[in-house]
Parts: C-alpha cells; sequence; structure tokens
C-alpha cells in the first residue's frame, strides 16, 4: 500500500480543502463541453456543506429503502433514481417490485432533501472547478451504499478494488461522496483511498462529510474493506454531456 497520507481524519471539521493535480487524457476521447469538462483536475473534501443532522436524516432515508431488500454479500446499493435496489444476489426494481407500497416508505420531504443536498454538492464542485453549476448534469449510477463486512457472494459484493470511475462509466466527469457515517464509530476499515504513485491519500468518512474529484485516471481510488460495523454513504455522479443526464428522483 505505500506510505499513507491522510487528508481528512475523522474528528475534524474541514471547512474546504482542495488539492489540484493534473488531468490524465482520459477527457479527450470523450466529447469535450466548454465551460464544463475538466481542464483543472483534483479533489476536494469539506465538513461545511452538509449538516451532520442533514447527514443522519439523509442516512434514514438509505435504512428504510434497503430494510426492503439488501444483497447476500456484504454490498447493497439504493438507486432512487432507477429503482435498482439489492435483494439477494440480484436487484430489484423497487418501484416495481413494492408499487403504492412506495408511499409509506418514502416521503416528499424525503425527496425534497435529497435534492436539496445533491444541489448544493453541484454548487461545491462547480465552485472548486471554476465550472457553471448549470452546465453540470446528475448522471447515473447515483446511489447509496451500505457496506458490512459479510463475505462477497457475486462480483457486485467486490466494492475494494481499485478503479477508474471514468473507465467504469464513461459518462462520469466529476464524482462526489457523501458520508452518512463515522468511520472508527460505526465501522471500521473502509476509508477511501486515493491510489498514488509512491503514496495512498486517504479519507476517513464522518457523517456529514463530502469527497468529490474529476472522474479520470488522475483519481484512481478504492474504498478499503469494512471490517466491522455498517458503512452508509451515497455517490452523487454528474456528467458534462446532457444526452446522459438524469432528473432527481420522484415519489410515484
Amino acid at each position: 500500500d505505500g506510505v499513507t497520507e491522510v487528508l481528512a481524519h475523522r474528528g475534524e471539521s474541514l471547512r474546504d480543502k482542495f488539492i489540484e493535480i493534473p488531468c490524465s487524457e482520459d477527457y479527450d476521447s470523450h466529447t469535450r463541453f466548454e465551460g464544463c469538462t475538466p481542464r483543472k483536475c483534483g479533489r476536494g473534501v469539506t465538513d461545511a456543506v452538509i449538516t451532520r443532522e442533514e447527514a443522519e436524516r439523509i442516512r434514514r432515508i438509505a435504512e428504510r429503502g434497503l430494510s426492503l431488500g439488501g444483497s447476500d454479500g456484504g454490498a447493497s446499493i439504493l438507486d432512487l433514481h432507477s429503482g435498482a435496489l439489492s435483494l439477494g444476489k440480484h436487484f430489484v426494481n423497487l418501484y416495481r417490485y413494492f408499487g403504492d407500497k412506495i408511499q409509506d416508505i418514502f416521503t416528499e420531504e424525503d425527496f425534497a432533501l435529497y435534492r436539496d443536498v445533491r444541489q448544493r454538492i453541484q454548487q461545491r464542485i462547480a465552485q472548486a472547478f471554476g465550472i457553471s453549476s448549470a452546465s453540470m448534469y446528475l448522471t447515473k449510477p447515483t446511489f447509496f451504499s451500505r457496506i458490512n463486512n459479510t463475505e462477497a457472494k457475486t462480483t457486485h459484493d467486490e466494492y475494494w478494488h481499485p478503479h477508474v470511475d471514468k473507465v467504469t462509466y464513461g459518462s462520469f466527469d466529476y464524482t462526489s461522496l457523501l458520508y452518512l457515517s463515522d468511520y472508527s464509530e460505526d465501522f471500521g476499515g473502509g476509508r477511501f483511498v486515493f491510489i498514488d504513485a509512491g503514496s495512498n491519500k486517504t479519507i476517513e468518512p464522518q457523517a456529514g462529510r463530502v469527497s468529490f474529484f474529476t472522474s479520470g485516471s488522475e483519481n484512481l481510488h478504492r474504498v478499503e474493506k469494512v471490517h466491522w460495523g455498517t458503512r452508509y454513504a451515497i455517490t452523487i455522479s454528474f456528467t458534462c454531456n446532457p444526452d446522459h443526464g438524469i432528473g432527481d428522483p420522484v415519489l410515484i
């Protein structure tokens, strides 16, 4: 693993931390959208965009949704946009599977909070990278994750492999993570790791902390295996290509 530098410790409150790094060539093989496609690349962490109380409310949305299903392995996802929900070794469409009962699980206030949080994160990313938030579009997959130490049953459960978001999902230009639980208090392991030549840069999750970064190879990363407890987060992704944009989830 090499030398590890902690970019953000649990328990500290970071107003804004931003590190600029050279862009990879990944963006050159996709259509460029001036004023949005990264020319300035980097990674940031902030504890000043989402409050702890808001993060706890968001986590309760995830808990309610994921209580309806859950993977047989250690990693479960809930995507409010598409309705995808881990169930055993497969996925079901939450909205089709549960139909009108969805109204008993989620409220309009839940979705309004989700939308508000997404907008604030989008504005923060735009500000950090010097682009207009209006030129960014939410893209898929944007989803909640719940990770525990249950042994992986399918490749979907193997969340810990190093990867590049833009290679995995061509539409991604900017990736963000909102953490919904606390490293070393709610779970052990499960830190977020940027893999750089010669050293790793690590973020210790805490409820309300947002990390964000350009999605190319300049930000190769992985999540450590969770050893105990349960780690909740939400991945919120943005594209510069309006053709790959998705709307906010709505309560059907």
